[in-house]
């Protein structure tokens, strides 16, 4: 089956959840003006099953309803940067064998961005879900500048330190700061000819690896990523990048 509709109760349904806040206090009239809303966006058979006030003058709605439209998943094109993950052994014998010296990276979360959950499970030694981070192996000098870093603070290290990644974090997405930022970064490198030394790779919970090859990155790593998945790729790059 390649052409799909969103399942709720039974197959092909289209049954589907929206959530959303309207600027409107909450009343009767503000359920069926959420109702109507969703009605105008195409779905039928719209229910409004939670209407509730949240601050003065807004109010926030979940809603039921179906959608007539279907689509081709065999059409997507969507490769993923996590293949094959190596473990750290074969990590660390890939690097010392084709490389012959160690991998410098460095990551942090930039911008206004304080989040560090997720860069920190990739680069710390522990890791996460028993997948040691990157400063475990030995392959690699790891660099974890932590959060709220500029990025012309973040290139000015990596240029001094002349780092082979870097690992770009962004979890706050609001009004596309995140996009505004990953791009800074690039645009950047560009501009101090470092982006084609440098491998660089963005992160985050809506990061995907399609997303980060349309801002110019290397690869893009999303949510639930092993260190060992991006440790692989760092790894694999750089060894194509070293003559037979």
């Amino acid at each position: 089956m390649s052409v799909v509709k969103p399942y709720g109760d039974t197959l092909d349904d289209g049954a589907v959840q929206l959530s959303f806040t309207l600027p409107v206090a909450w009343s009767e009239a503000a359920d069926e003006a959420a109702r109507q809303l969703v009605a105008k966006m195409g779905f039928t058979d719209v229910a409004v099953v939670e209407g509730r006030a949240v601050a003065a003058n807004f109010s926030f709605f979940v809603v039921y309803a179906r959608t007539p439209v279907a689509i081709d998943v065999s059409t997507i094109q969507a490769p993923a940067a996590s293949r094959d993950a190596l473990d750290m052994e074969a990590v660390d014998a890939l690097i010392a064998a084709r490389i012959g010296r160690k991998v410098r990276v460095a990551g942090a979360c930039i911008g206004t961005d304080a989040h560090t959950v997720g860069i920190d499970a990739i680069l710390n030694m522990k890791g996460y879900k028993g997948d040691y981070g990157l400063e475990r192996y030995h392959g690699f000098d790891v660099y974890n500048l932590g959060s709220q870093i500029a990025v012309e603070d973040l290139v000015r290290f990596a240029k001094e330190r002349e780092v082979d990644a870097i690992l770009a974090s962004q979890v706050v997405t609001q009004k596309g700061s995140d996009i505004a930022n990953f791009t800074a970064l690039s645009e950047l490198l560009e501009a101090e000819n470092l982006r084609e030394r440098i491998l660089l790779i963005a992160g985050g919970p809506r990061v995907t690896n399609l997303l980060a090859a349309e801002l110019g990155y290397d690869a893009g790593f999303g949510r639930g990523t092993l260190p060992s998945e991006v440790a692989t790729f760092i790894a694999r790059r750089m060894a194509e990048r070293v003559p037979a």
